[in-house]
């Protein structure tokens, strides 16, 4: 079993951006939290970032996973793209989100991922991550 963890655009800069917001944590620190985790659940992990709509789109389409993890950063609100992309997958995906989006400005509230997603998960900072995997790991494995 292999799930995907996919990182929109600006999430390569966690650690640096923001600390109020997105927590001091770096994308590093959160993969490693994540590689870590899902040894112990006994599963595979590949972890992908990219601030370009299409190389997401892309990897979407190429890599191979049973269930996915996403924050789309700033393309939760308007990456049709990528939406569709996850769509044809026909896996399982849970959105994550650093911070709650519900609670700041409207735009950042709406989601064209959540949709089409199994659940969201927002504003426990890099534990958001921990939370998805742990949950799709149930899911996959009740599933087989």
């Amino acid at each position: 079993m292999k799930i995907l963890v996919i990182n929109g655009p600006n999430l390569n800069q966690l650690g640096q951006r923001d600390n109020e917001i997105y927590g001091s944590v770096s994308l590093d620190e959160i993969n490693a939290k994540l590689a870590d985790r899902a040894k112990a659940l006994g599963i595979g992990i590949e972890a992908f970032q990219s601030n370009s709509e299409g190389d997401i789109v892309d990897a979407v389409q190429s890599k191979k996973a049973d269930g996915i993890i996403i924050n789309p950063g700033a393309l939760t609100h308007y990456g049709l793209s990528l939406r569709d992309a996850l769509a044809d997958l026909k896996a399982p995906i849970i959105e994550v989100h650093l911070s709650n989006i519900h609670a700041r400005e409207e735009w950042r509230q709406k989601s064209v991922i959540a949709p089409i997603a199994l659940g969201q998960i927002a504003g426990l900072g890099y534990r958001s991550y921990l939370v998805a995997l742990e949950t799709l790991a149930d899911i996959l494995k009740e599933g087989s």
